[in-house]
């Protein structure tokens, strides 16, 4: 398989989260970004992180990493004006022989270690790919006048997660058109798709949440507490699991 890479996007503004920088916040003892960064320590095929932060945290970020033996991070980068720059800014310091890039965002703290590797392969076999889930909910379209316009079949949509995955080249070749006509997306994702390039779905798990404001994180911990209890590890394996001391 070709050499693969992650890029993390940790450069939030928190703004949801009162301002407090949620990627640094504890989740039942361990800082939400360790815990999004052990997942990817533990695949065997991602060879490096690239970890990309706020511009002014820089060393926070890098002691965290050091503290809790990330040995796979191996850069730290300042993050750009919004999301889309912050991602290209981190594809930017991945090194060339990567073949595959997985792009994570740092505050999904409980993807799993085989939804990574699906996605990885996916990748690999697609040349894009990304992690979702089928919605549950019915969906409703709404005209501007707050009227309902329509009821998207819900058999066809899914809730986007991540990680994406991408062949290094395809993913690149999105930001620079993306960047050249001066659009903006979302996620990862829509910026391949907007060049005609199609994007298979992976199925995940509806456990792995975005840590996005102060409710989350009780629910995370409880989602790790099921989680934990289903495997039926003790607080030493967590430890262990996480790299925590």
């Amino acid at each position: 398989m070709a050499r693969v890479y992650a890029v993390v996007a940790a450069a939030g503004r928190s703004a949801r989260m009162g301002g407090v920088n949620k990627q640094l916040l504890p989740l039942a003892g361990v800082p939400v970004i360790v815990r999004s960064l052990s997942v990817l320590e533990r695949v065997p095929m991602v060879e490096g992180t690239v970890l990309v932060v706020p511009p002014g945290s820089l060393s926070q970020f890098r002691d965290a990493a050091l503290r809790w033996d990330l040995k796979k991070v191996t850069t730290v980068v300042p993050g750009g004006s919004n999301r889309q720059q912050s991602v290209l800014f981190g594809l930017l310091a991945v090194p060339f022989e990567c073949g595959v890039v997985i792009v994570h965002d740092g505050a999904r703290p409980l993807v799993t270690q085989k939804e990574v590797e699906d996605l990885i392969s996916a990748a690999a076999d697609f040349g894009a790919a990304t992690l979702a889930v089928p919605v549950k909910d019915t969906i409703k379209v709404a005209d501007e006048d707050g009227f309902v316009a329509g009821t998207p079949d819900r058999r066809k949509l899914w809730l986007t997660q991540t990680p994406q995955g991408f062949s290094y080249s395809v993913l690149m070749e999105a930001h620079r058109l993306a960047r050249a006509r001066g659009l903006l997306y979302t996620d990862d994702a829509s910026l391949v798709e907007a060049t005609g390039r199609r994007v298979k779905i992976v199925p995940g798990s509806y456990r792995n949440i975005k840590i996005t404001t102060a409710e989350d994180l009780p629910v995370a911990e409880a989602l790790l507490g099921f989680r934990d209890v289903k495997k039926g590890q003790n607080t030493g394996d967590r430890r262990q699991e996480t790299g925590e001391k």
